[in-house]
């Protein structure tokens, strides 16, 4: 079993070389991913023959017994997005291959010439895989299957920022002005090779909009067939809708009524929004430029480090490297993590995601944030399955990242980190709630969209109407007191990734009910400790099977 998977990650890193940097797997960092209809095809045909071998393979142990569950959910899923043609439509503002293209150039390293040399190689391959992406697309359109209008426009508009279009410098020229220490050769080389791949990055944007958007439909909301092979696809699990939807108004309500009575101790008679007022001017929580953000960010994730190795979780010393850093600019709002290689040599890194011009952080909106991306949240999750190298195969170590675990375990982390005393200030406390808050909100908002349900009584909004993107747009920025320039970009991403929002909170829901389960069970003895540990220890997995694997902890 841990063999056939071994083999897969091997075969599927080939055949993407794009994943591949991502996973940390080297030897592929100067090709880049075909997207044309023969690559998606090509890895489709390794997917179901892995799989078919997995489901006939016969579990020599517990570890197999999981990793045959494992595999067997999460590339049957990836089968069935291929059969419908989700796959190669994929076009979203956050998460798709226009995205991760030129993401993957932030991952690779860049200290010596050789590095440079071969950033080079796959700098010239941009053009190429562009030409292999707009393939795609275009046979995904006439199969019927094309984003919505607003996701077209909106990467466009991503596209050309990359570009460099407005007179800015493109991101392959910005990068490629970094190199040091090489020669005049591999400088021409260099140059030549990002003026191409912003060319080409031009001449997507103007694909986009010249040739997809005509065929791309007005309507945002994806219907609930599509929406519940996503939320499959991102929870792991088969959701009842309409009761995620009840739950999410509930748990919503119970925060925001929280959250009244920390306003409430922060100014007298303040509502949410006037509360964050006096906040983000309080000069306590104020942070002036993205250099002195950076450090505050690396520092806070250095500490959480610190206090809670030992304490709270293990933490194997590879772990204790985790880098902060400004993402480059042209991508969405809001804060990421990337994972370690497979031998650590590529550390864990928080990236966080802001506007080029933007120079002041109210930093209590940002605590918990840091310790959903780091530490104990995204950082001790995913870093700890890739030192399971004993216990764990290479597509449970690498290639298995499913939203409502992942994520769920992140939001569980900022949660945690309140038990654990480290958000008694009322202003981080607040921020902390805000985003639990609009993670409940997503819930709501995303499946209310997509399925276009109705707004019930008693919430004192819109009571009666159906969910339009303009009603969720109207009920983030007026429900919750978030950034608003972070609330517009989650507008788009929801309804370019439906069914991915609201994993969060329902990840998060089944990770403190399975707590809650396993401390009834064994009582007195309960150690969470050794529950989160053994918990972490197991990778990532679907909800459903989290849920079975959690019952025996």
């Amino acid at each position: 079993m841990h063999e056939i998977s071994d083999r897969f990650v091997d075969e599927l890193v080939a055949l993407d070389p794009v994943a591949a940097t991502y996973l940390g797997v080297p030897g592929h960092d100067h090709e880049l991913t075909d997207y044309s209809p023969d690559g998606y095809q090509a890895r489709a045909e390794l997917a179901r023959r892995s799989l078919a071998a997995v489901r006939a393979a016969e579990p020599r142990d517990d570890s197999e017994r999981i990793a045959q569950a494992v595999f067997a959910e999460r590339v049957g899923l990836d089968l069935e997005l291929h059969e419908v043609g989700a796959d190669m439509a994929s076009l979203n503002v956050i998460a798709s291959p226009v995205q991760e293209l030129r993401q993957v150039f932030d991952l690779m390293p860049i200290e010596t010439p050789e590095h440079w040399r071969t950033l080079a190689r796959r700098l010239a391959a941009v053009p190429e895989s562009v030409r292999s992406l707009r393939a795609g697309l275009l046979a995904a359109a006439a199969g019927g299957n094309v984003s919505a209008a607003r996701q077209v426009r909106k990467v466009a508009e991503q596209c050309d920022t990359w570009s460099g279009r407005g007179g800015q410098s493109s991101f392959f020229a910005s990068l490629v002005a970094r190199a040091e220490g090489v020669d005049d050769s591999l400088r021409s080389e260099l140059d030549t090779a990002a003026e191409a791949a912003a060319a080409a990055y031009a001449g997507l944007a103007d694909f986009l909009r010249g040739e997809l958007l005509p065929k791309a439909p007005a309507k945002d909301a994806v219907g609930e067939e599509r929406y519940r092979l996503w939320s499959r696809y991102f929870t792991g699990a088969r959701l009842d809708l309409r009761e995620a939807y009840e739950w999410g108004w509930a748990e919503f309500t119970s925060i925001e009524a929280e959250m009244k009575q920390i306003a409430n101790r922060i100014r007298p008679g303040a509502s949410l929004a006037e509360a964050a007022e006096a906040l983000d001017a309080d000069p306590r929580y104020q942070v002036h430029g993205q250099d002195a953000f950076q450090e505050w960010m690396q520092q806070l994730s250095d500490q959480a480090l610190q206090d809670l190795r030992g304490t709270h979780f293990e933490i194997p010393d590879p772990l204790m490297r985790l880098e902060c850093r400004i993402a480059p600019p042209g991508g969405g709002v809001g804060a990421y993590y990337t994972g370690p290689t497979d031998d650590f040599s590529r550390p864990g890194r928080m990236w966080w995601s802001v506007p080029a011009d933007r120079e002041d952080f109210p930093t209590w909106r940002e605590v918990s944030t840091v310790y959903h991306e780091g530490v104990p949240g995204h950082h001790l999750q995913v870093a700890t399955a890739v030192h399971e190298a004993e216990r764990l195969n290479k597509f449970q170590r690498l290639a298995c990242f499913v939203s409502g675990h992942g994520e769920g375990w992140a939001l569980y982390a900022e949660r945690l980190m309140r038990e654990l005393g480290y958000l008694e200030d009322d202003g981080n406390l607040l921020g902390m709630l805000n985003d639990q808050l609009f993670r409940a909100a997503r819930v709501v908002v995303d499946i209310g969209m997509h399925l276009e349900l109705e707004i019930p009584a008693g919430t004192g909004f819109h009571e009666g109407e159906r969910w339009t993107p303009e009603l969720g747009l109207e009920f983030m920025l007026t429900r919750t007191v978030t950034d608003p320039a972070q609330v517009r970009d989650e507008i788009d991403r929801y309804l370019g990734w439906p069914g991915q929002a609201p994993s969060y909170k329902l990840g998060e829901r089944l990770w403190r009910a399975a707590r809650d389960e396993a401390r009834q069970r064994h009582g007195a003895a309960f150690d969470v400790k050794d529950f989160h540990t053994k918990a972490l220890k197991m990778g990532g997995m679907g909800l459903d099977t989290l849920r079975e694997q959690l019952a025996l902890l």
